[in-house]
């Protein structure tokens, strides 16, 4: 098909859509919705996988967590739950935190004291939504987190469990909106805590923010926040990057020692990498992009129907008009070029509306989980090249139809 050739065909196919503008809108809103399905899922699930490597990156290639039980991560039936073992003790991550100290690596030891805790100041209270953090004095750094003003807990701030905070950016925006927070007494749980820092933003993605968390030194926190199956963490973060397989190699045979465990005996304790989480989920990512594929091609499956049932209507209802252009030399390809170029550009119509919409779907989950507006132009190809596609296909059949018509017969249809 020549140039002009196609242009003229585009131009009566722009035509021939305006001659029948609802059941053109009506198939175009069909495949509008399966390539939103499309592209905004696989948006989202880009702008997910960005966030997480980003939440992940803050923490740091060369950190790594020591707990009783892996990370719970399971999508779908495939996944599988970790084993839960014996509680690790405060006393024996003291005791790890000891003999781990020769090692080029940071230690701290840690707890979720609570994830439901209320914070007041005088008359304002927040939601009872607050994180409260047990830690000494190195889990500001093994986790990833700065500090904007003020100071770090103190060794011996830990030591003599004395009563004082560090808040995240929600927390001072509604307790401490116009005010400095340093030096200040606010209540969580019942209990008086001298702010000493505020936390730089981090976002509350993925549950790994600390906008809405509150840091308190974890000897106070056994007593104000007690529990009597607590389980603690052990957070390490290797020094030198290069020796971080040869940090988790020591981390595993000291903490076998501290749980005084036999030559022969597994370890009860798991050791996860940051690094190692963050490709875990986006694995697990690929059941929601399976899923969006297979929504995304019954959906476009029912408008490609839905195509070529108006394609072959339109056919019927321009008899006269086919029998007039063969009547004139129009050539059978002529008309099938003519049919199908009509089919092929409604669907490109409903497409680019559907791109438009995943966009806008996919980049509004991107700003949800505090991810950065991304534009995917490779599912946005993907739904070009599927649109058309779907048009030649469903073009197809009708477009056989309207060129094998006789022109006699045509002429004299009604």
């Amino acid at each position: 098909m020549n140039r002009k050739l196609l242009v003229q065909n585009i131009k009566v196919a722009l035509q021939s859509i305006k001659g029948q503008l609802l059941r053109t809108i009506l198939t175009s809103l069909i495949i509008a919705i399966g390539i939103t399905a499309l592209v905004g899922i696989l948006t989202a699930i880009d702008a997910i996988k960005g966030a997480l490597t980003g939440q992940f990156a803050l923490l740091g290639a060369n950190t790594y967590t020591i707990q009783n039980t892996g990370p719970n991560i399971q999508i779908g039936r495939q996944g599988k739950r970790p084993k839960v073992y014996q509680n690790i003790t405060y006393y024996q991550a003291l005791e790890f935190k000891k003999k781990f100290a020769d090692e080029p690596a940071l230690v701290s030891v840690s707890y979720l004291a609570s994830g439901t805790a209320e914070v007041k100041y005088r008359n304002i209270k927040t939601d009872p939504n607050i994180t409260v953090w047990a830690m000494d004095e190195n889990y500001i750094e093994t986790g990833g987190y700065e500090i904007e003003s003020g100071r770090n807990i103190t060794e011996d701030e830990v030591k003599n469990a004395t009563p004082v905070t560090l808040i995240g950016q929600e927390i001072k925006n509604k307790l401490f909106p116009k005010t400095n927070p340093l030096g200040e007494v606010i209540e969580i749980g019942n209990k008086r805590y001298r702010i000493i820092g505020l936390m730089k933003p981090k976002g509350n993605a993925f549950g790994f923010g600390g906008d809405k968390s509150v840091f308190i030194p974890i000897t106070n926190a056994r007593s104000s926040f007690s529990s009597p199956n607590q389980s603690f963490a052990i957070n390490v973060m290797a020094l030198n990057g290069e020796m971080l397989d040869q940090s988790t190699s020591e981390a595993t045979a000291i903490m076998r020692i501290v749980r005084k465990l036999k030559p022969k005996q597994e370890n009860d304790f798991h050791i996860t990498k940051s690094d190692n989480l963050s490709e875990t989920l986006i694995d697990n990512l690929s059941y929601v992009t399976y899923a969006a594929i297979i929504i995304g091609i019954i959906t476009l499956l029912g408008a490609a129907i839905a195509l070529m049932n108006i394609m072959l209507v339109s056919v019927t209802e321009r008899t006269n008009e086919i029998g007039v252009r063969k009547a004139v030399g129009a050539k059978e390809v002529t008309i099938r070029s003519q049919f199908l170029t009509e089919a092929i550009v409604i669907c490109i119509l409903g497409g680019l509306a559907g791109i438009i919409l995943g966009i806008l779907i996919g980049n509004g989950t991107s700003m949800l989980v505090g991810g950065s507006f991304i534009i995917p132009w490779a599912w946005m190809g993907l739904g070009v090249g599927i649109c058309f596609i779907v048009g030649l296909v469903s073009g197809i059949y009708p477009a056989y139809k309207a060129s094998r018509l006789d022109p006699i017969e045509s002429l004299r249809h009604e």
